[in-house]
């Protein structure tokens, strides 16, 4: 579900540490008050909606709580917006962001932002990058006027990518090399997609990533970091037209770029099983198995993908899921059983079902129980409770949601960097509420089928053995 990816990011976040438009000069304010009411939990997402006439737009949420405000600048490029030879550069980017302007010298926004008593951080994801700072709420022109300083004046030094290429590389190792389930993912993913840039890591294949050159970088930041191709959010204890006046003083000179439109990388349909074993220096043997499936961007009938969310929790919705009740407590065959789908990506996605069995049980036991529960959801319908506990769960999160003033935050952000638009965030209750028993079997036997179907079994290896990936019976193509 959508809120696990944003929980997700949190907690990465918190491990980390030519011809432009007549009369852009003059600022023009835009305002769009918009109110959307969501009646399953009684509670209207009202959020204030500004554009400038460089085309910087911005949203803002009042949350009176605290005297604390979140500010987050979206850029709409990530990792699929890059291509072969560049993996990677949008997250390589995202680090040189801290190294300095003609202003600010390297590292002197992260002490400036300490000094005020705030945090501040990024991320980068396929969709989209985004700049983060939690502050004061009489600190938010510190964030503006530093973060539009580097939205079109960075510099970019060879010494200082020749510093951060290690840094990234050494993040590399530490999450994937070093991870087996990661760098399982990692192949998982090479093998599942043909044409789609979700094909390609986040953080990038190495050998791109050690030979980024600073003019690969200036033509990337030039392409895409430019108002008209940003989201600037900003929630907390703030009056919207006391933002605008701030974001126009501060964003409001900045010149828009020509901002192209990325070339579709259609995935091609997939009409068969395809297969890999993974050999790595593991524990224990895991499994993975992900079916290529739509997303609400790419969906021709949205119910269906809200159907997946469901169908999700079903199988892995906390201790009363079948995953739980059935592999992990029951059967007692799986140290852990997970099942995920991320209905807001750009591009169409795939649902992941994955498993490491306890001792003694082998991948492929393993691989028949997820399959055995895939054909109960397609031979049998769910059970009421069933139903009820993951729209209960549902409305729960969007308490939480509410609790929060960075997840409020993100919620926006992504929506608006998948092209969803953020007044979407409020349907989500709703339209889940609306998903009934039937749906759900129909969606499992539409989609959850073995022509869609990729696997990767992780084969532990012990210390000094041959390790990487195998692909079965003609490598990954069809078969």
């Amino acid at each position: 579900m959508y809120v696990s990816k944003v929980k997700e990011i949190i907690r990465n976040i918190s491990r980390l540490y030519h011809q432009r438009p007549l009369g852009w000069i003059a600022i023009w304010l835009v305002p769009i008050a918009v109110v959307f009411s969501t009646p399953s939990y009684g509670q209207a997402l009202t959020v204030h909606e500004f554009k400038l006439a460089n085309g910087l737009k911005i949203l803002v949420k009042e949350d009176h709580r605290s005297p604390v405000v979140v500010s987050q600048v979206w850029y709409k490029v990530g990792s699929s917006y890059e291509y072969g030879g560049i993996t990677g550069i949008s997250h390589m980017l995202e680090h040189m962001m801290f190294k300095g302007t003609d202003q600010y010298a390297p590292g002197e926004f992260s002490r400036i932002i300490a000094e005020n008593g705030g945090n501040e951080n990024a991320f980068t994801n396929r969709d989209y990058t985004a700049y983060f700072q939690t502050l004061d709420k009489s600190r938010l022109a510190i964030s503006f006027e530093m973060e539009a300083d580097r939205m079109r004046n960075l510099h970019l030094l060879d010494e200082e990518l020749t510093k951060e290429l290690q840094v990234v590389l050494e993040e590399r190792r530490m999450r994937t090399e070093d991870n087996p389930r990661a760098k399982m993912y990692e192949y998982l993913m090479a093998m599942s997609y043909a044409n789609s840039p979700y094909k390609n890591p986040v953080i990038g294949w190495p050998a791109d990533i050690e030979n980024y050159k600073v003019a690969d970088l200036q033509a990337w930041y030039e392409r895409w970091y430019a108002p008209n191709n940003a989201t600037l959010v900003v929630v907390g204890d703030v009056d919207p037209d006391n933002v605008f006046r701030l974001v126009k003083k501060y964003f409001g000179a900045l010149k828009p770029s020509v901002v192209e439109t990325v070339k579709p990388r259609t995935e091609m349909p997939q009409k068969g099983e395809r297969r890999m074993i993974v050999k790595l220096r593991a524990n224990l043997p895991s499994i993975l198995m992900a079916y290529k499936v739509p997303v609400l961007n790419t969906i021709d009938d949205e119910q269906e993908a809200y159907a997946l969310e469901v169908l999700a929790g079903i199988l892995d919705g906390g201790n009363s899921a079948r995953f739980s009740k059935q592999l992990v407590r029951g059967r007692q065959i799986a140290v852990s059983a997970s099942a995920s789908y991320d209905l807001s990506a750009r591009l169409a996605s795939l649902f992941t079902l994955s498993a490491t069995p306890v001792e003694g049980v082998s991948a492929g036991i393993m691989e028949l129980a997820l399959k055995e529960e895939v054909m109960r959801l397609h031979n049998e319908l769910v059970l009421p409770d069933e139903l009820a506990r993951v729209k209960a769960q549902v409305l729960a999160q969007s308490v939480y949601e509410r609790d929060s003033m960075f997840y409020q935050g993100m919620l926006l952000g992504i929506f608006e960097m998948v092209g969803l638009g953020w007044p979407k965030v409020a349907e989500y209750v709703e339209q889940i509420n609306k998903i009934t028993a039937a749906q759900i079997q129909a969606v499992a036997k539409k989609y959850l089928i073995a022509e869609h179907l990729n696997v990767a079994i992780l084969e532990p290896q012990l210390l000094g053995a041959a390790v990487g990936a195998q692909a079965l019976v003609g490598g990954s193509h069809d078969h």
